[in-house]
This record gives C-alpha cells, structure tokens and sequence, in this order.
C-alpha cells in the first residue's frame, strides 16, 4: 500500500525541497523509492533525513508540483530540515538503509519522532480528485495525453460535487499546469 505524503528533504545550503511522495511502510520504517536522478534521493543520501508530511491540504501537494507555495515551514526537532506549519502529523526521519537499484532506489528511513499537530476531520472526495490529478500531472511525460485528459474530466465529478475554496484553488494550478504541458507539447 502506497500513502501519499509530503517529504521535506535540504540540500547542503539547507535549502528545503518540499515534494509530494507515496511512500510504504515497513514494520515502524518508511520507504521512499525516489527517481534517479533526484533532488529528493540526493539531498536524503547527503543529508541522511528527511521529514514526512502528513496534511489535508491538498494546495500543498499541487504547490509543490506547480511552483506555488501555500505553504510555512518551521525547524524540524531532532533532524536537521523542516517540516511543514499548519500539517495534521510530521515524522522526522534519518536514513537507515539504502537498497540500491538503476532506476528506483529504496530508501529505508527510521522514525526519529512522530507529533500529530491537529485531529483528521475526515475525507472530501474533491481532496482525493485533486491527489490523483497532482499524482497524474507528476508523469506528464510518462502517460499518453489521452488519458491524463479521460482522468481529469472523471475528476472534475468529485470536483463540481464536493471542491472548497481550498480544493478549487489546488485544482486550478493542476489544470493550469496540465494545459500549459499540452500547448507546449503538441501530440
């Protein structure tokens, strides 16, 4: 099972890279199989932590993927980086194991310090449309446009029935980004 987070990785000037990423769990690890290459997987291998967002604002996960950024960070605990203001849960993680593979390497992190912020109300359909829409908008080079667009008016249901302001806003910058790609990547 993959859950969809929020991974807060710093570089060495300690420049936070804020991406959203699914991610397993292992007994008490968690796994994160960046891309090679990767700002993720270089910053976490130099830094050797990272922290996970856990957060019901799905602006951050559009934000990050659309050079938006609805978001605050504050100091991390016990690693050095950052972790979002305003999440429901932050983990704070150290690099325990690294499995390595040409395209995927699996990142083994061991929780360091888990603290819950605020209490889960629960889901909204449109926070999971627009999940799905940033996990698609991700890999618009990878899927044929086609689909991405089949996706995107499936979505648009959960959307038009159940999107606040927030929801709205997220999907806004995904669509945008989707139709930008588009123009400048003619099928």
């Amino acid at each position: 099972m993959i859950f969809e987070t929020i991974i807060i990785s710093v570089d060495q000037e300690m420049t936070p890279h804020v991406t959203p990423f699914g991610v397993k769990h292992e007994g008490d690890d968690v796994v994160i199989s960046p891309f090679k290459p990767s700002k993720t997987l270089n910053n976490i291998l130099a830094s050797k932590s990272a922290t996970m967002n856990l957060t019901d604002d799905v602006r951050v996960f559009a934000g990050a993927l659309t050079s938006h950024n609805p978001w605050n960070l504050l100091p991390a605990e016990q690693v050095s980086g950052y972790r979002l203001d305003g999440c429901l849960t932050h983990v704070e993680l150290t690099l325990k194991q690294v499995r390595d593979d040409a395209e995927r390497p699996q990142l083994v992190m061991q929780k360091v310090l888990t603290k819950q912020h605020k209490s889960f109300e629960g889901f909204n359909r449109a926070q999971a449309a627009v999940i799905e829409l940033a996990v698609l908008t991700s890999r618009l080079h990878m899927l044929p446009a086609e689909k991405i667009q089949a996706e995107l008016q499936y979505l648009q249901i959960a959307i038009d029935k159940t999107a606040g302001p927030r929801e709205l806003e997220a999907w806004g910058w995904l669509v945008d980004k989707i139709d930008t790609y588009n123009k400048e990547n003619p099928a």
